[in-house]
């Protein structure tokens, strides 16, 4: 009988995202007393191949900053800022209601802006 041995692998949870704010951040204070930043990030996804029918364009996922400094980085985005983001999925319960409720969202580990887009030109009425 053969033994076949198998090398150790590193287990990892690494997410790193560029995409676009859909909202304002929020920052949320937990019936625990923590307090969370929330924002969504939407990525779009790669063309598919030709003839491969249709797909979704984009992605959005929710990201979370628990530690301080990245809540003040992440409170200072705006809708449809670029940004980039690290961090890793994790999965979160909560009883909202009495029911046991879940989601998945990406911890934030590093986050930063990348572009801030110009404000759109305001309006002129003609009298």
């Amino acid at each position: 009988m053969t033994i076949t041995t198998v090398p150790a692998l590193e287990h990892r949870n690494e997410v790193h995202l560029i995409g676009r704010v859909s909202r304002d951040p929020t920052l949320a204070r937990l019936p625990s007393g923590d307090l969370v930043v929330n924002v969504q990030v939407v990525v779009e996804r790669p063309r598919p191949p030709a003839g491969r029918g249709r797909r979704q364009k984009v992605d959005t996922l929710s990201c979370a900053a628990w530690e301080a400094g990245l809540q003040r980085t992440v409170m200072r985005w705006c809708k449809n800022d670029i940004v980039e983001v690290r961090g890793a999925l994790h999965r979160r319960f909560w009883r909202g209601d009495g029911v046991p409720q879940s989601r998945y969202e990406v911890e934030l580990s590093e986050a930063r802006r990348l572009y801030h887009p110009p404000p759109p030109p305001e309006e002129v009425n003609a009298d």
